[in-house]
């Protein structure tokens, strides 16, 4: 591949500026501020039968993000997005298309769903999307990773992760399982230079705000949600102790 990509000009004006927008706030109200997570899974019609993780620490503008990702194709870059803009969705199997005669998902094709690229995941450099949405010598390989950068995100992309409509989507697949990214389904819809294998989605999942008091990795409660807990249950016990001593001097007294 070759290290700097020209894109395609009419594939990824509708990736970068979006063919399919919702109404976007622009940030502003950061006490929406807090932790994303999703889980990420295979697109359908892809022959991907890998799995992933993404997290997503945001604090005004400033985006802290971990992905893992394991039974994707090996020895191959993963270009990855944030996508915004759309339904917030992964697409259904319904949204695949034929392409070289195969019926399967390209990029475009989930653009209704999950909408344009709203920041490049990369490894270095610009997370832009009109620079580097196809960066490949820039974006993580192999069958499995684990990605952790923090990077500065439009106010675009922070509104709409604040307002959980964002989607983190990986892409390449290996369609025929050969090994490799070939023209089995043509070429890329964002880049002809490139096979459909290589830029197609792979891996897809919503970002959704943890709960309240949700720490990292799990649904388990922070030591200061417990605290809180145990007070109240606490009170309640006094309370009830309360009445029944409150009950028993009144049948004394009568």
């Amino acid at each position: 591949m070759k290290k700097h990509t020209a894109v395609s000009v009419a594939a990824l004006a509708a990736i970068s500026s979006g063919m399919v927008l919702a109404p976007v706030a622009f940030a502003g109200d950061t006490s929406k501020d807090g932790s994303l997570n999703a889980t990420l899974s295979p697109i359908p019609t892809s022959k991907v039968t890998g799995s992933g993780t993404a997290m997503v620490h945001l604090k005004g503008n400033q985006a802290t993000v971990t992905i893992k990702t394991r039974g994707l194709l090996a020895n191959a870059p993963h270009a990855q997005h944030f996508h915004i803009g759309a339904k917030g969705q992964c697409p259904p199997a319904s949204a695949a298309t034929k392409h070289s005669g195969q019926l399967s998902l390209n990029t475009t094709d989930g653009l209704p769903f999950y909408g344009k690229i709203g920041a490049s995941l990369t490894t270095t450099g610009d997370t832009g999307a009109s620079h580097s949405a196809l960066a490949v010598d820039r974006f993580p390989m192999g069958a499995s990773y684990t990605y952790h950068r923090t990077i500065t995100v439009d106010d675009e992309t922070a509104s709409s992760l604040r307002n959980e409509n964002a989607v983190v989507v990986v892409h390449g697949i290996d369609f025929n399982g050969n090994g490799k990214y070939d023209n089995v389904l043509g070429p890329s819809d964002l880049d002809p230079k490139l096979p459909s294998e290589a830029t197609n989605p792979a891996l897809c999942g919503p970002l959704k705000m943890a709960p309240a008091g949700a720490v990292s990795g799990g649904m388990g409660g922070t030591q200061a949600g417990e605290t809180t807990a145990l007070a109240a249950a606490g009170g309640l016990l006094v309370a009830a102790a309360g009445a029944v001593y409150l009950r028993r001097r009144t049948d004394r007294q009568s």
